[in-house]
């Protein structure tokens, strides 16, 4: 599967941004998707991640409440809704696929890696 991650921008804090993430193949339906981020001289960190029938969602607590993970499997697309940002939140932000029907937190879960898109938070 290729993932091509968009939507990323500048917002102020307070604001909200959706970042897209559109996946090729017919097998879709059946991987299990993530979010992960990545801010400057930072370790890539879990943000959420959903199951493959989009029934099952997992959050990191530090967007739990705040951002909302969905999928569209009609369409092959996978979004992060993120609400109240803070600056915090300003990253690289990445969409990943996993083989397994499970929600994984980890990166080595994930095989498949879209190419990223920024996401700036001014305070």
């Amino acid at each position: 599967v290729q993932l091509q991650a968009s939507g990323g921008g500048l917002v102020q804090a307070g604001g909200s941004l959706r970042v897209s993430c559109a996946a090729s193949g017919r097998t879709f339906s059946t991987y299990g998707m993530g979010w992960f981020r990545q801010a400057p001289g930072k370790e890539r960190e879990f943000v959420a991640a959903i199951n493959w029938s989009g029934g099952r969602t997992s959050y990191a607590d530090s967007v739990k409440g705040r951002f909302i993970i969905s999928r569209d499997n009609a369409k092959n697309t996978v979004d992060l809704q993120m609400n109240s940002l803070k600056p915090e939140d300003t990253a690289v932000y990445y969409c990943a696929a996993s083989n397994n029907n499970v929600l994984g937190s980890g990166r080595a879960f994930y095989p498949y890696w879209g190419q990223g898109t920024q996401v700036t938070v001014s305070s």
